[in-house]
């Protein structure tokens, strides 16, 4: 079976057995005319007034939108919404576009242009989002004695607007909706709770879950304290097309968006496999280490103890921040790493992301990457073996390992088992 699979902007051709187990979404046609179906939906949005009726009268205005790191149409989402909002009344001056960065490094220059197009850039008031900028920060809540703040910019404006793209996401369930406020602009002291070690460990915490997905309603919870006007949520296809547009009420119009997510994009594994190869997302997902850790899960969460994981990344900007690279450099065994960070005391930003990519070390038997930028050296330092040679691999690995699993498109897709891993509760397993 010949097959294509994502690394950065390019795709990398690869003859996988015959007998695999290929997921891959379920083909969804391309919007005609994405713009006009994101017009019609925040005219006719889900569990909410038109979006004009609700600005009439506000005084301003802020637009929370993804930073570069997840594939939104951001230009083709906001040309409606910046329209419908000047025609409504709200002064150009007066609205705000807010970049949910998270914990990430802001978005600038011609990377911006990329996202949001020179016409917006040049015309509109772009802030990112800095988690470390505790004045830009309040707080609206606690939770187990975590400080929940959130940025200003978004809570003294007088309509509250969030944008985004829902996929599967390996904690919150599905990304999208209340996501874009918790963790797009929380504080750092506040993801020292959403990220924490004891957090991420709960078995609620997965893919493709939010009933009983404490990270869920932890966002749920903090939405509604912190206020939604209204969302537009777009949902993708594998060519990064977009087929649908679920806008309205925070929660009905993104469990809607949910639930075709689930249609297209879980797709049902009978029983654990041997190995699993994988993409990270391609660009811009998979342009630095770091958020590999959403392919190594997703293939975790499918392949048998002792299996072997594969995954496909290109990493053009390398590993990731310096403290990610710093507790990669430290050499830690998974049971090392576990005890060293489970110490709510020594929370290091984005040790999330390790401690899921330790999840997956700590399961499979070995774990291969292929990546054009990343040495060999700095893979080791997390047991990690490098190939070359992609294709030579998989012909190696094959036969040692025949039960076979293949995502070409990676965590976009989720392979969900049939039967529980039996390194899992079956609690984990339920969605």
């Amino acid at each position: 079976m010949d097959i294509n699979i994502l690394c950065g902007e390019q795709h990398i051709d690869l003859t996988i057995p015959a007998n695999s187990v290929l997921i891959s979404p379920a083909a969804a046609p391309a919007l005609p005319d994405p713009e006009q179906a994101v017009d019609q939906a925040i005219k006719n949005p889900i569990g909410s007034a038109p979006l004009a009726d609700l600005a009439r009268g506000k005084k301003d205005a802020c637009i929370v939108i993804s930073d570069i790191t997840r594939p939104v149409p951001n230009q083709t989402l906001l040309t409606p919404i910046l329209r419908t909002l000047e025609d409504a009344g709200i002064g150009r001056k007066d609205i705000t576009i807010l970049i949910a960065t998270g914990m990430h490094r802001p978005n600038e220059g011609k990377e911006l242009e990329s996202m949001v197009g020179a016409g917006i850039m040049n015309n509109y008031r772009i802030i990112n989002h800095f988690c470390r900028k505790q004045e830009d920060m309040r707080c609206i809540d606690r939770i187990d004695g975590t400080p929940i703040e959130i940025n200003k910019h978004y809570l003294d404006a007088d309509l509250k607007i969030l944008t985004g793209l829902i996929e599967p996401h390996m904690y919150a369930g599905y990304s999208g909706g209340r996501k874009s406020i918790l963790p797009g602009i929380s504080s750092f002291e506040t993801m020292t709770h959403m990220h924490s070690f004891k957090m991420i460990d709960q078995p609620g915490v997965t893919n493709c879950r939010l009933t009983g997905n404490p990270f869920h309603e932890a966002g749920e919870r903090v939405a509604r304290l912190a206020g939604v006007d209204f969302i537009a949520n777009v949902v993708i296809n594998k060519d990064r097309q977009m087929v649908a547009v679920f806008a309205g009420h925070h929660t009905d119009a993104h469990v809607a968006g949910c639930d075709l997510v689930r249609q297209l994009a879980a797709r049902p594994v009978k029983e654990a496999v041997d190995m699993v190869v994988t993409s990270a997302g391609g660009y811009p997902l998979d342009a630095t280490f770091y958020q590999v850790s959403k392919a190594l899960i997703a293939a975790r969460n499918i392949v048998r103890k002792g299996g072997v994981i594969v995954v496909v990344c290109e990493c053009r900007e390398g590993l990731g921040s310096g403290e990610y690279e710093d507790m990669i450099l430290e050499g830690h065994s998974p049971e090392e790493f576990f005890d060293t960070y489970s110490d709510s005391n020594k929370f290091v930003i984005d040790q999330w992301c390790l401690q899921t990519t330790y999840q997956a070390l700590d399961h499979a038997d070995k774990v291969y990457v292929y990546s054009p930028y990343l040495s060999g050296e700095s893979l080791s330092a997390l047991g990690i073996l490098k190939i070359d040679d992609l294709q030579a691999a998989v012909d190696t690995l094959a036969p040692l390992y025949p039960r076979m699993a293949v995502s070409p498109e990676g965590p976009y897709v989720v392979g969900l088992l049939e039967k529980p891993n039996d390194s899992f509760t079956e609690e984990r397993m339920q969605v």
